[in-house]
């Protein structure tokens, strides 16, 4: 088995994490394996932030505008805490160009790629990662809070950081449970 396959087979979200944050040589390096994303006709239709320190704190602030009047204390205090929950987060755009050939939803596929590339590299450096996405990804607020155009979109947050301890096993389906032959 090659190595690729076994991070694969191996690889698991990881929500409990602490500091350290992965090294700048390995964000380098896992940007480059990102980079390897299919991507028709080289539109590197992708772009990420980097998240960490008092920038932890000031994304939660973000998160907490998109509560609604109603919202109960408890509700602000998770969005405001959710950052805090790793040494590091990286934010995942589809940054979308016109193109003839490539639409907008092929492209942010590719985007999506590209973070499930992040994520294995960093896992394959032993760091653990946990990529979230929900309502706070298609939020107006956070978008503009962190300067995309309007031609982008969030594909997802990435925390990463060192294990802070492992959680179980997740089962993981048969592949006859969801392959297929077609014509069948």
């Amino acid at each position: 088995m090659t190595a690729v396959i076994e991070a694969l087979l191996n690889r698991s979200s990881e929500p409990r994490l602490e500091g350290p944050a992965p090294d700048p040589q390995t964000l380098e390096k896992a940007f480059a394996c990102a980079a390897r994303a299919p991507d028709h006709a080289l539109l590197r239709p992708w772009r990420y932030l980097v998240v960490e320190g008092d920038g932890l704190s000031r994304l939660g602030e973000l998160f907490a505008e998109t509560l609604g009047p109603d919202a109960t204390e408890q509700q602000r205090t998770k969005l405001l805490n959710s950052p805090l929950r790793a040494p590091m987060v990286i934010i995942g755009i589809a940054s979308h160009q016109v193109h003839p050939k490539v639409p907008e939803q092929e492209q942010t596929m590719s985007a999506a790629v590209g973070m499930g590339y992040l994520l294995l590299a960093l896992q394959s450096a032993g760091y653990g990662a946990m990529w979230r996405t929900g309502s706070i990804t298609h939020h107006p607020a956070v978008a503009k809070g962190l300067g995309l155009q309007s031609h982008e979109q969030i594909t997802g947050f990435l925390y990463a950081g060192t294990i802070a301890s492992s959680k179980p096993a997740v089962p993981r389906p048969d592949p006859s449970e969801f392959v297929s032959r077609w014509p069948g």
